[in-house]
């Protein structure tokens, strides 16, 4: 096509009235262009002392055993006393989370840009991933190492499941919240069906994208560590079980805040990414 017939593209950047879209408008934590004023730091730094503070001196004052409840600065001694034992098993909980993950959101990605360019496939597929959805995946641990053996198959396999629905569904909604206004002057210029996909709907349905990946990649965070629990000699859900087992309260809360700040660290990765790559006004 020539340069005046070419197709509307649709800018990625920030709405002209300066307001951020960003995955599910979270950025309500982040004020303005996204950065934090002192006053508002300094405020939740205060919070943060006065009741990690106030646990630290219930726990003390009357005498909570650390079986029961470990004070928080036992907790904090636990993560790096123990952390270069603890090390290895997040390595094996990151590779089962990031290769399961992919898996799932590259299927996902597919099945969604399929159902929505073909809806007689929507008919046939929807039924499976209501399955998918409404069935816990650790429901299908054991049946999985059953098959594939305590390694790591069975643990990526049941992440790529948990995880792959959940894009779709989000992937497949934001294909089909592009204005129809839109898609007609496309067709207009003469665009076909496929620029039409890469050009207008992929673009306009990033946000939503985002938001399925980072639902995605905390489902399948729940899952890897449950997976471990179930079984198998490794990962932080086994240490959880060990710990517990052996009533090591501190080491057993230690791992609970680093997988809170795994489940932390996925949401800042997908917020930066929206606002970077799908910060523009839907």
């Amino acid at each position: 096509m020539s340069g005046g017939d070419a197709i509307p593209e649709f800018s990625k950047s920030k709405g002209g009235d300066g307001q951020d879209v960003s995955l599910t408008n979270l950025s309500a934590f982040a004020s303005g262009p996204g950065v934090k004023s002192g006053a508002e730091v300094a405020a939740i730094l205060v919070v943060a002392v006065v009741i990690i503070g106030g646990i630290e001196l219930a726990l003390r004052i009357f005498h909570v055993p650390q079986y029961i409840m470990p004070p928080p600065s036992a907790i904090v001694y636990a993560l790096f006393d123990e952390f270069p034992l603890i090390a290895p098993h997040l390595g094996y909980t990151l590779v089962e989370l990031v290769s399961g993950f992919a898996i799932g959101a590259i299927v996902g990605l597919v099945m969604a840009a399929v159902i929505t360019q073909f809806p007689f496939a929507e008919k046939i597929v929807a039924p499976y991933i209501l399955i998918l959805v409404t069935t816990p995946m650790l429901a299908l641990v054991p049946l999985l190492i059953l098959r594939f053996g305590f390694g790591y198959a069975p643990r990526i396999i049941a992440v790529a499941l948990a995880a792959g629905p959940m894009v779709m569904i989000n992937a497949a909604t934001g294909f089909r919240r592009v204005d129809s206004a839109k898609i007609a002057l496309a067709r207009s210029y003469g665009a076909s069906t496929l620029q039409i996909f890469w050009k207008i709907r992929a673009p306009m349905a990033l946000p939503m994208i985002l938001v399925g990946l980072m639902i995605g990649a905390i489902f399948g965070l729940l899952t890897a560590v449950g997976a471990e629990m179930v079984g198998g000699g490794f990962g932080l859900g086994n240490r959880l079980t060990s710990y517990s087992s052996m009533i090591q309260m501190p080491q057993f809360f230690a791992v609970v805040l680093i997988l809170s700040i795994l489940g932390i660290l996925i949401y800042v990765l997908f917020f930066l990414i929206g606002k970077k790559w799908a910060s523009w006004e839907t």
